[in-house]
């Protein structure tokens, strides 16, 4: 076991790392949509969706 560790510690690191980027990136997904954040932050205005994202709040 402690063979296979020390011959895959680098792909470990870097599947841990990654693992951890995409938790922090859906975290501050489901937060900022729990805020009521938009995902572009550029408004509605000139947004083609508009009508569809924000049904709820009519």
């Amino acid at each position: 076991m402690i063979s296979w560790l020390a011959d895959n510690i680098a792909n470990i690191l870097v599947l841990t790392a990654v693992l951890l980027a995409v938790i922090l990136a859906v975290r501050s997904m489901v937060r900022d949509k729990k805020a009521g954040k938009s995902s572009c932050d550029c408004g509605c205005a000139n947004c083609a969706m508009a009508g569809k994202c924000h049904q709820h709040q009519k």
